[in-house]
């Protein structure tokens, strides 16, 4: 019999779900329902979902319910499915950021023969829109799921193999540690983040001079806090009770690297870089986590019209797609270098082979 899958909220995340199910379960029905009709259009124009819902009642004859919405949507999202009839033994899930709040709110499903698991795919993309959705955007990333105390293994195991299209790992988590984890490895590095775009936008008032020079190095670091304001404002809503400590120890670490410069403790100031240097190159540096991996290429070119076009035009032959191009450096009579960034590390390797073919000396960051 053809499962039905009805996906709330039509965005990336959304709509690179339907693909990744669809690929996993080509006769699967995929209803999406989204509050935005343009993105329904298109996400049917585009073939991401079969059908089109004209409200979240398109999900009472629904197998498995798919809520890809930010944390305080889904929120109401969840207490609208509970007022309708659901089809007995369904599976929702959600796409939050964070999952405390989430899996707490899930009582609202109790005695209605549907099950709530928790979910957080952690993948995204600097694009944003049901247009930019892509099957393979969750390929080989952690899809963190966090079960409440009712939930069998094999209830689980059901919602594993509807997602198995997505070829994520699957990693079972407690709600409290999951928010623990994502706050310090991701909410913590946008706030962060944010507050030095903050700085440097402020300083720029009266020195314009910064800002253009911050397009460089500055901007490749704190390129995150381009991400959604809507959706950090409920990721730091829901999270606040584990952000607030972590935010109290970042700032005694602040004020600890302040009295390092004051006392010109030289030994102090390097062993704290040291310390860093060699904790960072432990990290795995092509496994998908809570913040989004760059695959980036550098390439070597002559100073010499229509070199950029040739670069991107022997990758268009090949199929391979690039996802940002940024000249690093192209002074007059010199050679400059392009960063090339690719969606995957298949594409990145396969673009290295391309080019090295075609006599451009390339290399990956360290």
């Amino acid at each position: 019999m053809t499962k039905k899958i009805f996906i709330a909220g039509l965005g990336l995340i959304g709509g690179s779900l339907a693909l990744a199910v669809k690929a996993g379960h080509p006769k699967a029905e995929i209803i999406g329902f989204d509050l935005n009709e343009k993105a329904m259009k298109l996400a049917s124009s585009l073939q991401i979902i079969d059908h089109a819902a004209d409200s979240l009642a398109g999900a009472e004859e629904a197998d498995f319910i798919i809520i890809a919405a930010p944390v305080e949507s889904s929120l109401t999202v969840m207490d609208e499915l509970a007022g309708l009839s659901l089809k007995e033994g369904a599976v929702i899930t959600d796409v939050g950021s964070t999952k405390q709040s989430v899996v707490e709110k899930a009582c609202v499903f109790a005695g209605s023969g549907a099950i709530f698991i928790g979910g957080h795919p952690m993948a995204g993309s600097h694009k944003s829109g049901v247009e930019a959705s892509r099957e393979r955007l969750f390929e080989n990333a952690f899809y963190v799921l966090t079960p409440g105390p009712d939930v069998t293994d094999s209830m689980l195991i059901k919602l594993q193999n509807l997602l198995r299209g997505t070829k994520a790992k699957f990693l079972r988590l407690e709600a409290a540690d999951h928010d623990r984890y994502a706050g310090l490895i991701s909410h913590l590095p946008h706030i962060i983040a944010s507050a030095l775009v903050h700085e440097v936008e402020e300083a720029g008032k009266e020195e314009p001079l910064v800002q253009q020079l911050a397009a460089g190095g500055f901007r490749d670091i704190t390129r995150i806090a381009s991400a959604s304001p809507t959706m950090w404002r409920d990721i730091l809503v829901h999270n606040k009770e584990t952000l607030l400590p972590m935010l109290e120890s970042w700032k005694n670490r602040l004020h600890g690297i302040e009295q390092l410069l004051r006392e010109d403790d030289s030994e102090g100031i390097y062993a704290f870089f040291e310390r860093a240097k060699s904790s960072r190159d432990k990290l795995p540096s092509r496994q998908k986590g809570a913040m989004l991996p760059f695959y980036d290429l550098f390439v070597d070119i002559p100073d010499h019209p229509g070199v950029i076009s040739d670069v991107t035009g022997l990758l268009a032959v090949q199929n391979i797609s690039i996802t940002n191009i940024r000249i690093i450096e192209a002074r007059e009579g010199i050679m400059g270098v392009l960063r090339l960034s690719f969606r995957s590390e298949s594409d990145l390797i396969y673009a290295k082979q391309v080019l090295e073919e075609h006599m451009y000396e390339t290399y990956e960051a360290p």
